[in-house]
């Protein structure tokens, strides 16, 4: 059982870092981003042609990558998203859904449908042991950069200018607006760092398993049951609710290697039928 524990806790580390994102552009715009698990496959993609171009670590890679992800995401908002905002959630679920579509088809055009990896070197087959468990330094990496990931985006809105005009904005646009803030700034700004952690948790995917241009919806699911789960809007619920769905897929697939999915699907209505406003939800104010 410990062994279950702990390796539904290391999944459920990963799915974090794909449901994060999608809490903080939900959390300042209310917006429900349905392109999310085709943009991390599409970071994937880009992180895996990135160190094939350039040869250097996927660590260095990174590094380079997420200013680019951040000046991708906020043109993205800037210039497309803003546009869909507004009392209507309709607009943006259908924007969002075309670029999904259009990612799926360009990475098969661009890659084909084979699955792909990013090699991650001696780290991929590094591993310890804890008593009579076996722990991958992947794996234990991945949870690692999801714990520090979402003290970090709490410390970003609880004690920075940043994160004041996030939650201004979140909370009253037209009082924003009053009292000297750009909402459509703001909005591009917390949309440029939702795709550092999206270019992030797609590296991460393509360093743990294989990636492919359909795999997008899947990872969608689990970002989307991860923050409903935590409660819409909250990072730390949002880690634990991953973290809860990792741990039922984990005790699924032990029973059966078919069931995992299904548990954590099944642990998902749960929580929606006992608490459909999530198990920590965002507090106004």
């Amino acid at each position: 059982m410990t062994e279950i524990l702990l390796q539904g806790l290391l999944l459920g580390g990963l799915y974090a870092l794909f449901a994060l994102g999608q809490s903080l552009m939900f959390g300042v715009m209310r917006l429900t981003n349905t392109a999310q698990g085709d943009f991390i496959i599409l970071g994937g993609f880009f992180a895996i042609s990135m160190v094939a171009a350039t040869g250097l670590s996927p660590g260095f890679a990174l590094l380079l990558i997420a200013p680019l992800a951040f000046l991708f995401g906020y043109a993205l908002q800037r210039y497309v998203l803003n546009g869909t905002l507004g009392r209507d959630a309709l607009p943006s679920l259908v924007v969002t859904f075309g670029l999904a579509i259009i990612i799926q088809n360009l990475l098969l055009e661009i890659y084909s449908a084979d699955p792909r990896s990013l090699d991650a070197g001696p780290l991929a087959l590094a591993s310890f042991t804890l008593g009579d468990i076996t722990i991958g330094s992947l794996p234990l990496l991945t949870f690692g950069v999801a714990v520090l990931a979402t003290a970090l985006l709490q410390g970003l809105f609880s004690y920075t200018s940043l994160g004041r005009s996030f939650r201004a904005v979140s909370d009253d646009r037209e009082a924003a607006q009053l009292m000297g803030l750009k909402p459509n700034k703001v909005y591009a700004q917390a949309t440029g760092i939702a795709f550092v952690l999206i270019a992030l948790a797609g590296s991460l995917q393509a360093m743990r398993t294989t990636v492919a241009p359909s795999d997008g919806p899947l990872l969608l699911l689990f970002a989307f049951e991860a923050v409903i789960i935590g409660g819409m809007g909250s990072f730390w619920g949002t880690l634990v609710g991953a973290l809860l769905l990792g741990v039922t897929q984990q005790i699924g697939f032990r029973l059966d290697p078919g069931w995992g999915i299904w548990f954590g699907h099944l642990m998902f209505l749960f929580v929606l039928l006992v608490r459909p406003q999530g198990l920590f939800p965002k507090t106004r104010g």
